[in-house]
């Protein structure tokens, strides 16, 4: 008997998923969060034994129906109890009864710190490890109040929460791979115990945790390959050594001052930069914060729209940090600015293989009230001065130049040909407009006349004058993306 023609399917198609072999049924259930690979297996008798031989599990909060939460993420209470409570709920079943004949190769678990779940989930984690071979072990630990609604002492309250089930759990750390906290103000010593317990801790993720306002960091680990930290008030965080470490992210500091020092990182290759800086941040001088790390060969700076908090220098200066450096991507520089001073890297970094830069004003991430942005200090859109120290420089790596937020006016146009005088062996510039945020739609009316109509070219005749107006070499080099 067949559905009617609109399906384009027959009675029995709901069984076909169960009569596939096992190792292409465990294939496609690895491939979604273990909630639903279980309720996927619970509807065949013959896939009821499926999840005792998955090998990859991923437990989250946000995978019970009706959550699709990404951090930063947002609970209420009831919310936050009832599915922590299905999560460790169903990683202690899950982790008990499978065969443990089979290698667990990775194992991802996203729960909320509330004191009974949490202890379920990393008792059951900690015995997994004991009695099984787990490859890769992952806590994402989030709270029931985000970040902007915590005081002080809810800061400290999850802090102390954490404390109490690492202490209670240790095994279980002990053999995590990854892991990603929140929403915590840790004791002094609370955080180096961490690391030195966590021995085989390859990714560190803090979101709003530090250890105390205007609180020094210091970071040593012998496995530690990744390293981000997003927001908290420390003053300055210090990677003493980690000779694995080879990508890291800073996601605004509080601090008026350099805010990293780095000492033993032989492998840091990739870094991201980002920060809203106000009047009172210190200029960074890239000569002096990456003097220890020159290894570095990605380097992302984003200065989220408002001031340019880097200082351009002349290349005797820079080339020592900056002569392994292949890529550069600057973000979200303000549009109506001089792009002229992006230049400066040019000069310093010979192997440079890729430029790529973002112009946009993206309001909606922006502070738009006057009054609160005089009130802390937030800067006026201002040029960055800067004279190249060799006007007659040529870089003989540079092959492409990317430009997010084109527009054809002559501040852009001027950039375009500098960058080709200089990079005399460059193949090609992609140009794009500016990029699209769905939540910009939702601008108050007045920030919305601020902002001012894009001008990109779409039509062909558009882009052949531009192209010719840029008088380059070859005009085949110029492409205009989607």
């Amino acid at each position: 008997m067949q559905k009617s023609a609109c399906n384009g399917a027959t009675a029995d198609d709901g069984d076909r998923l169960s009569k596939l072999p096992n190792d292409l049924l465990l294939n496609i259930l690895e491939r979604v969060d273990t909630l639903d690979a279980i309720r996927t297996c619970i509807l065949s008798k013959r896939m009821l034994k499926l999840p005792t031989m998955l090998s990859r599990f991923f437990l989250s909060v946000s995978s019970i129906p009706g959550h699709h939460l990404k951090p930063p993420r947002i609970f209420s209470q009831r919310e936050g109890l009832a599915t922590n409570c299905a999560v460790a709920h169903v990683t202690d079943n899950i982790l008990r009864i499978r065969s443990p004949d089979i290698t667990i190769t990775k194992l991802r678990i996203r729960f909320v710190l509330v004191k009974l779940d949490s202890l379920t989930i990393a008792k059951s984690v900690a015995h997994a490890m004991a009695t099984q071979k787990i490859d890769a072990a992952e806590f994402e630990i989030v709270t029931l109040k985000r970040y902007d609604l915590c005081s002080s002492d809810d800061l400290l309250h999850f802090a102390n929460q954490f404390n109490y089930l690492f202490d209670a759990c240790p095994h279980a750390f002990a053999g995590l791979t990854r892991l990603w906290l929140e929403n915590m103000r840790f004791g002094k010593l609370d955080i180096p115990n961490i690391l030195s317990t966590c021995k085989l801790l390859e990714y560190l993720h803090l979101t709003d945790c530090d250890s105390g306002i205007h609180s020094v960091l210091q970071v040593e680990h012998t496995q530690l390959v990744e390293l981000e930290i997003e927001y908290g008030k420390f003053r300055r965080v210090e990677l003493i050594s980690l000779p694995k470490l080879q990508r890291l992210t800073y996601n605004n500091w509080f601090s008026y001052e350099d805010p990293m020092y780095f000492g033993f990182l032989p492998q840091l290759s990739k870094m991201n930069l980002i920060k809203t800086a106000i009047r009172l941040d210190k200029t960074i001088e890239l000569s002096q914060l990456l003097a220890n790390v020159p290894s570095v060969g990605d380097l992302h700076l984003d200065f989220r729209s408002e001031k340019i908090w880097v200082l351009p220098e002349c290349p005797e200066l820079l080339k020592p940090v900056l002569n392994k450096l292949h890529h550069v991507n600057l973000d979200n520089l303000p549009e109506g600015c001089d792009l002229a001073w992006t230049m400066f890297i040019l000069e310093a970094a010979p192997s440079l293989n890729e430029l790529c830069i973002t112009v946009w004003d993206h309001w909606c991430a922006m502070m738009t009230n006057k009054e609160f942005r005089k009130k802390y200090g937030y800067c006026n859109k201002a040029d960055v001065k800067w004279k190249p120290c060799a006007p007659d420089f040529k870089h003989k790596n540079l092959a492409k130049l990317i430009i997010y937020g084109f527009q054809p006016d002559e501040n852009f146009m001027q950039y375009i040909r500098c960058v080709v005088e200089h990079a005399i062996n460059i193949t090609e510039i992609s140009l794009y407009d500016r990029k699209v945020c769905g939540r910009c739609g939702d601008l108050d009316p007045e920030i919305k006349d601020k902002v001012c109509p894009s001008t990109y070219p779409r039509t062909a005749e558009e882009r052949k004058r531009i192209t010719e107006e840029l008088d380059l070499a070859s005009h085949a080099m110029v492409h205009f993306r989607s």
